[in-house]
This record gives structure tokens, sequence and C-alpha cells, in this order.
């Protein structure tokens, strides 16, 4: 089969949340499975690699010259210097016509490279006219037939960049098939409220929707082999992860406690996250564990957490920002990790926290919900501390509960506290599983086509 899997970004080449890792590994996977499976993205920022063939394609005021430049023998990126070159990835105010010219790119790409895919795989609202624009394509162009389209929705809430530019809602009508990164999520889209008012054209659609979780590619997300980390470990040597711990401290200002739960966060600030119930909980979580901090985004969680880090010196610690060259110690240094979501399509920091064992704290919704399972009070089954309300009380109720086990149990490696850390790490998250689901989804858009 031939797969062209088309996102706004795509690692390492840009990377601004899991997309990037998504559109890396899940190609990557189903060429392990015997699939000619490539990826095409826009260049953001200078670009090397092979000239693979140019296109003239229609643009506001006229026309926009594009190039196609092989980076990796499977990976295209589309240049123009207008549109997108040195520019952000999001939140330019013409995003609308740089991602309709990508999409353009994207269509004529079975052209330009002389290679025709079975199915082109979408990527959000940024590739959302693909499907359309490949049956209009179809009806009066012979190269084009047969070509299915696959829509992946990897965060319904991000619509487009405004109210007027509703694109997933004619991506939704038209592609051949619709799948999101969760089977919970997928559920969860189809009611009121979690579909962002979609929820009735996805019940329309829904013996065409999936639900196929995202995996990671456990090549690079490898704590035997990480040189970000301050020591190496694997699921027998656990008792390593002090000296990451230590690092962790060191690094963000934290006390020297090594018998004191550390809690990490690695996520965006944004709403969605569930900022707004750690604010709220902080000042009565801190007396019995230390919190870490990771990312960037909304001004008023970045200033709650620099309140909350004068508010408890050595208790609370943050480093904010993208920092790809820091994640591995957060997740390799934390006892815990906190994904306290308001909802989660997938979510990969709970799949890397626990590959690298940090146990996680998490919210029960979308991905979350189907990848960590509630702990036993003896902490004999489960892979995480799973709370239900999205209320503060809830979550301090977890966070507690945790810490609580942590300082009961831990951290001897021989210890129950040990043993679900290795039984966290031992967890099968790679693409493999999901890989084969989505050789399945292709192959049904394929089967569905009009002949």
């Amino acid at each position: 089969m031939n797969i062209l899997y088309a996102a706004a970004e795509v690692a390492p080449y840009s990377k601004v949340g899991g997309l990037a890792d998504v559109a890396a590994s899940l190609p990557k996977a189903l060429r392990a499975l015997g699939h000619d499976a490539r990826v095409i993205a826009p260049a953001h920022g200078p670009v090397k690699g092979t000239p693979a063939g140019v296109a003239k394609l229609p643009a506001l005021g006229g026309e926009e010259l594009v190039s196609y430049r092989q980076v990796e023998e499977n990976v295209y990126l589309v240049v123009n210097e207008k549109y997108f070159g040195d520019r952000q990835v999001y939140g330019e105010p013409d995003d609308l016509l740089r991602y309709h010219l990508f999409t353009l790119a994207v269509l004529e790409a079975p052209r330009v490279l002389g290679w025709k895919p079975d199915v082109i795989n979408c990527s959000d609202w940024h590739t959302g006219w693909l499907p359309l624009g490949l049956r209009n394509r179809a009806w009066e162009d012979q190269h084009y037939r047969g070509i299915a389209s696959a829509l992946t929705v990897h965060n319904l809430a991000y619509r487009g960049p405004d109210s007027l530019s509703d694109i997933l809602g004619p991506a939704i009508y038209y592609a051949d098939v619709v799948n999101t990164v969760s089977p919970t999520y997928a559920r969860e889209i189809t009611t009121s409220g979690d579909g962002f008012g979609l929820e009735g054209l996805l019940r329309l659609r829904e013996d065409r929707l999936y639900g196929i979780l995202n995996g990671i590619d456990c090549e690079v997300y490898d704590p035997a082999n990480d040189a970000a980390l301050a020591a190496t470990f694997t699921s027998e040597t656990v008792e390593r992860r002090a000296e990451n711990k230590a690092a962790l401290q060191r690094q963000i200002g934290l006390a020297d406690e090594p018998g004191t739960p550390l809690v990490a966060m690695v996520s965006r600030l944004d709403s969605q996250k569930g900022l707004d119930l750690v604010l709220d909980v902080i000042d009565q979580a801190v007396p019995g564990m230390q919190l870490a901090f990771l990312g960037s985004g909304a001004a008023e969680y970045a200033e709650g957490l620099r309140d909350a880090m004068t508010r408890h010196p050595g208790r609370v610690g943050a480093e904010f920002g993208f920092r790809a060259d820091l994640s591995p110690l957060f997740y390799g240094g934390a006892d815990l990790f906190l994904m306290p979501s308001r909802f989660e399509p997938c979510g990969l920091g709970q799949l890397i926290a626990m590959r690298y064992g940090a146990v996680p704290v998490v919210r029960k919704t979308g991905g979350l919900a189907d990848t960590v399972a509630d702990v036993s009070p003896d902490l004999s089954e489960g892979t995480g501390f799973v709370f239900e309300a999205y209320d503060p009380g809830a979550l301090l109720e977890a966070l507690r509960r945790a810490a609580s086990a942590y300082r009961e149990e831990g951290p001897a490696s021989a210890g129950s506290w040990g043993r679900l850390v290795q039984r966290a790490m031992r967890q099968d998250f790679s693409w493999e599983g999901s890989a084969k689901l989505y050789e399945q989804m292709y192959a049904d858009a394929i089967h569905g086509l009009s002949p």
C-alpha cells in the first residue's frame, strides 16, 4: 500500500506538539509492515536535501512557486519562503492562506514526485481542504482516481484560525474515513460539548469513525540510551533514576530531598491541560511533595507558576519555554507525572512518562482513560493514579494518594513502588499494534471508494 501522510509539522524538522512525533513515527511503523509510507510537511526554516520537483500553485493575487525537497528517503518538505520559511509554525495572521497553499502542494505531490498513493492521510484543519480537493481532482483527472482520503483529528478543539474558517466540518463530511487518536476520545466527540458543535456530523459518519491510540517511537524515547539523562537506566535498574531526580532538582532549584515525592508536568500552559486545577491546589500540595514544571503557553498560567515558586522556594520549580533538551530529565527524574487534563484526545506525555518510570497521575478522560489503569491499594495492580471529576478536590486527593503511596512503599526498587515503576515501564506503547489498525482503516477507505 502506498501512503502519503500530510502534516503541518514533522519531527525533527519542525515541532510544536505531539503531531510532529506522530508524523515521524507512524509512517516509520507502517514501513515496518511493508508499506511505502511517505511524509510531507512544510519547510519551517532553512532546509537542505535533494530537489524533488517544483509546482506553480494558485494563491491570493496570482501564483506561488513551491519546491519539494527530499530530506530523507521517505520525507519531503514543501519550500516557500513567503508562506513558510522562518515564520512560526502556527499563529501567523495568514495561517489560513499558508495552509491552503500547503494543501494544494500535497495535492500536486503525486504528479510532482511521480508516485501515486493509495491513500492520503491528512491531519487536523491544516490539511482539511484535502478530502474535498481530492474528490474534485478525481472528477477531472484520471491520475487521482482511486486515491482515498483519511482525516486524522488530533484535537477537535483546534478548528482553524478563526470562527469563519471552520475547515474540519467539510473535511469530516468528505473524507473517506475519519479517525481520532484514542477509542475513548472517538466516543466522547460524538457527544454534546466534547464534539465542539460537530457531534451531529460525527454521529452521521460514525460508521467511518475510528479511534486508534497514538504510540511512541521506542527508539527515540529510550531511557537506556538517552544522552539527555544524567543516568541511563532500564526497568531492571530503576534505582539509577535517583541520579536523574537529583539532577532535575538542581536544574530547577528544588531542595535536595531524595525521600520527597517529585511531581513533574511537561505541558503546554493551556486551559485544556488542567493548569487552573493545578494552580488551585499547589499551596495545599507542597507540604507533602515537590512540583516541577516545563512548558510554555498562556501568560496567566506562567505568572501563576512564578508566584507559586516565590511562595514555595525549593518546593516548586519551573523552566518556561519549549526545551526538548530538558524534557527527558523531567520524565526520567520525576517520581510522578501529572496530567489533569480537562480533555485529552490521546496524550503522549503519560506514555513517555511510563516508558521513563514516572508514575502518571491523570484524569480519566480520552486517551488517558485508555492508557492508565488506576492502582490497587497495595500497588500490586495498575499503572497510575486516576481521578474522574474535573475539580481541585479530586486532583488534590489523587496527588495525596500518590504521595502517600510513595512515602510508604518507595522508592526502593525491591518494594511495591519499585514494582509499580517496573510495571509502568514494561507497558507496550510502541506503534506496532496501532500501525496495524491504521493499515486496516486505510484498507477500509480504499474499499469504500466509489468505482
